[in-house]
């Protein structure tokens, strides 16, 4: 069965997305820039901007229409918050593949309830899907547990980190069937189920403003208005191109302000920068590379053929290792005023590597792409 057909936030055309990115960049530059180190170091979880990112289509411009979709404006708009911010890049993503779970389920109950509430951001919420894209590989195991009851399922289990996450939000993520071998049900989680809670995590390297949480689930009552799908093999495998693809606005947001970054000190360590093997003008072709390929393949995200899918991988891969290198080099660039904490320079460095070990990490893309 097709995805039910949600109605459509925005109109799908050029113009519009690029008016959503534009007004998206917008907000990134006077209301993220002035909150990304508070978002860094935990203080603050920016909700209220997320709001208001969906008043002005950001988690909309991807719905399917006539059986297709495009994924190029909401990878442009995490790429201009991902400029400002690397962790409200992420939570843009973890928003973007909520409505896209929700768009592309088949049970109409669901899409009726939360689809145009997640695309238009008064709902937030994310994706528990880490532990699933890992078990699909050969990595972990799956750590939710399910068995059929009248009118749904009971679950059970901890998830260790879920982000974007908060006392009213929801996320989409998988359970394995105790009652039936190798079936696996994939669903949404509701964060305000008196089953379900939220264990605060250590502090992390950098990311402590996104709403991450550990997630334990006590004998939770999955009602039928919450599945996604049933059984779930097919939906991941119609879904997981989205997922990857829009983790590049991730990437390619940051890359652009790492060069920017070495740019802004060229005027006063330009002397002896340029004896550096890595300079800005190589990143800037990078990043062409990385947007153009980018662009191509998100405009055909149910693309069924293997070798597109491969192109995926690779592309997702190359975009982590690229945020590395153009952070590295942005802190060799700048020297000792980026090794300050008052430097964007550290921090984009500490959110490079996490655009590099989030799921899918650079050692499970390669292990995909070896086994492929």
């Amino acid at each position: 069965m097709g995805s039910v057909a949600l109605n459509r936030h925005v109109v799908g055309d050029e113009v519009a997305s690029a008016s959503i990115t534009d007004q998206v960049a917008t907000i990134a530059r006077a209301n993220l820039a002035p909150m990304a180190s508070a978002i860094d170091d935990g203080t603050l979880y920016p909700d209220e901007l997320l709001h208001r990112l969906g008043d002005v289509g950001a988690w909309g411009s991807h719905l399917p229409r006539n059986g297709a979709a495009d994924l190029r404006c909401a990878i442009q708009s995490i790429a201009a918050l991902g400029e400002v911010c690397g962790a409200t890049a992420f939570m843009a993503w973890c928003q973007n593949t909520l409505v896209w779970y929700a768009a592309n389920s088949s049970n109409p109950a669901l899409v009726a309830k939360f689809g145009d509430k997640f695309a238009t951001g008064q709902l937030l919420g994310g994706t528990g899907l880490s532990n699933p894209m890992k078990s699909f590989f050969g990595i972990e195991k799956l750590k939710l547990k399910g068995r059929k009851v009248d009118g749904g399922y009971l679950v059970r289990g901890a998830l260790p980190w879920v982000s974007n996450l908060g006392p009213n939000h929801f996320f989409g993520t998988i359970f394995e069937r105790e009652d039936e071998p190798g079936g696996i049900v994939m669903f949404l989680a509701d964060c305000s189920d008196p089953g379900i809670s939220l264990q605060p995590c250590k502090p992390f390297l950098a990311m402590d403003g996104t709403g991450t949480y550990g997630v334990q689930f006590r004998d939770v009552f999955v009602p039928d208005d919450l599945i996604l799908a049933d059984p779930a093999g097919n939906f991941v495998k119609k879904i997981r191109a989205g997922f990857i693809l829009l983790q590049a606005g991730m990437a390619t947001g940051l890359i652009r302000d790492c060069i920017n970054i070495m740019k802004e000190v060229d005027q006063s360590l330009g002397h002896v920068n340029r004896y550096l093997p890595e300079q800005p003008v190589n990143f800037g072709e990078l990043l062409d590379e990385i947007e153009n390929e980018a662009m191509a393949l998100a405009a055909d995200p149910y693309n069924e053929e293997e070798s597109y899918w491969r192109q995926v991988v690779a592309l997702r891969l190359r975009a982590g290792e690229a945020s590395v290198a153009a952070a590295h080099a942005a802190m060799l660039h700048c020297g000792a005023r980026g090794y300050l904490k008052s430097h964007r320079a550290q921090r984009r460095l500490r959110e490079a590597y996490f655009v590099a070990i989030v799921t899918p990490a650079t050692k499970q893309l390669r292990k995909m792409l070896a086994d492929m």
